[in-house]
């Protein structure tokens, strides 16, 4: 799938779930089950034990799913993603050389960005998508909009602070997808394997972005 296509399935879908569990098994359970649940995209952190075997399983046993890897932040991990089968990569920061080498691939790059300079930077270096990391620690919804004025043609993921309480808020900001993590796969519901639980938070949280766009297409 080419990097084109893994984007607008990002912006069709509205939400990245960011898995970044304990442990190897959890990791491939998370990944799964938001997909059973109507989510076929998963972000693999590199803090995840044996990320890269989860990365690489998951591209070979669930084509369907849109396999990434997160918090990328040299080249020879990016190179080791690449080769276990990620479909894009992510940072929580701005981190040139792995822009740089997503670039030359033709691969899909999501950098994380804080500040406006910092989206400057990420943008203009050719990151596809900018990861706005931690957004609720700095102002959350009124901050994604606050970004979108002097960047409309940016396509903003809201990452951290993102909950069933801020989600809809994030979307009406401007916001083209969201980063969602525990508040979609809680470690209760990985520890007991409570599928219905997931299940049930993915469904709430595809309806609030479909809520959000409904109410900004009428606007």
């Amino acid at each position: 799938m080419k990097k084109e296509e893994i984007r607008a399935r990002i912006e069709q879908l509205g939400i990245v779930p960011a898995v970044r569990v304990s442990s190897a098994d959890h990791a491939r359970y998370a990944a799964e089950t938001v997909c059973r649940s109507g989510i076929p995209i998963a972000e693999i952190t590199m803090t995840v034990p044996g990320a890269l075997e989860v990365i690489g399983d998951l591209a070979k046993n669930v084509p369907e799913m849109i396999v990434g890897a997160g918090t990328v932040l040299d080249t020879d991990t990016a190179q080791r993603c690449v080769d276990a089968g990620a479909q894009f990569l992510t940072s929580t920061g701005f981190v040139r050389e792995v822009v740089e080498f997503s670039v030359q691939r033709a691969m899909l790059f999501v950098s994380g960005a804080l500040t406006p300079t910092e989206v400057i930077q990420a943008w203009q270096a050719g990151s596809d998508m900018i990861k706005i990391f931690p957004c609720g620690q700095v102002g959350g919804p009124s901050y994604i909009h606050a970004l979108k004025v002097p960047f409309p043609q940016v396509p903003l993921i809201a990452a951290g602070g993102v909950n069933q309480q801020t989600a809809l808020d994030y979307m009406l900001a401007g916001a083209t997808a969201l980063g969602i993590g525990g508040e979609l796969i809680p470690k209760e519901a990985l520890q007991r394997k409570q599928d219905q639980r997931i299940r049930e938070l993915a469904k709430r949280y595809l309806a609030m972005i479909k809520e959000a766009r409904r109410r900004m297409a009428g606007s």
